[in-house]
């Protein structure tokens, strides 16, 4: 089972442009994350951006990294564009790693390919448990239902994900950042309209949803924070800085 992952990157993010090449004990987001991704040792790791500069600073870094256009509609029709300039001919599943979570656990990511190869999963992401009860509340993050409850061994499917207020709090879990697609599961989603439910919440993945694609979540051990907003990072920046004391 060959798999490939690809880091969709762009320097126009609507909440904090310029997000990518931000840095951290010298080194910028982007490649703090193509480091744990390739760390987490599952495949070859390749960042997808439509900005010469991110391609520039990544390769920098020791990296690998691919120009795309920078019309896509969503990461990962960017993911797709660079799959398709790559050779994928021997690829079976292609691992899609948000370019702004640079505390993204590596046995995490671990964890998910094993689930996706063990139960031959077409489409699978990582949930977290809510420990801070404003997370409910807080419509910046996306929470996600599960049939059943999450635990170290199961695989379960999502029922929705959203980003509204919940007073509902059983099976729900904040979603991150990450994907993990069959490869011709990827040219599926990749093939569909935007589905309303997509446009309305800005939640690609309900797009897999409304067209019968079965998403299984595996539990995370953490919650990382991505980077959104300045607060984000000064709060990242610091943890980080941190750590490598």
């Amino acid at each position: 089972m060959k798999t490939l992952v690809i880091i969709p990157s762009r320097l126009s993010a609507v909440r904090l442009p310029g997000k990518p090449l931000f840095k951290i004990n010298g080194l910028s987001i982007i490649s703090h994350v193509f480091k744990k991704a390739e760390e987490a040792n599952i495949g070859e790791v390749v960042v997808a951006a439509e900005d010469q500069e991110i391609i520039d600073d990544v390769k920098k870094n020791g990296g690998q990294a691919i120009l795309t256009k920078n019309h896509h509609k969503t990461g990962t029709d960017r993911v797709y564009e660079a799959l398709q300039k790559l050779d994928n001919s021997k690829i079976d599943m292609v691992m899609n790693l948000q370019g702004d979570e640079p505390l993204m656990n590596v046995d995490d990511i671990k964890n998910l390919h094993n689930q996706m190869v063990k139960n031959n999963s077409r489409l699978g992401t990582l949930a977290s448990k809510i420990l801070d009860q404003e997370v409910y509340k807080n419509e910046n993050t996306v929470k996600v239902f599960t049939k059943a409850k999450l635990n170290d061994a199961n695989f379960p499917e999502a029922i929705n994900f959203s980003r509204k207020i919940m007073s509902k709090r059983e099976n729900i879990y904040h979603h991150l950042g990450i994907y993990c697609y069959q490869k011709d599961t990827l040219e599926d989603f990749v093939s569909f309209n935007q589905s309303p439910r997509e446009l309305e919440n800005k939640l690609e993945q309900l797009r897999a949803l409304d067209n019968n694609i079965k998403i299984n979540v595996a539990l995370a051990k953490t919650s990382p924070i991505g980077v959104d907003t300045e607060e984000d990072f000064v709060a990242i920046k610091k943890i980080m800085e941190y750590k490598s004391l």
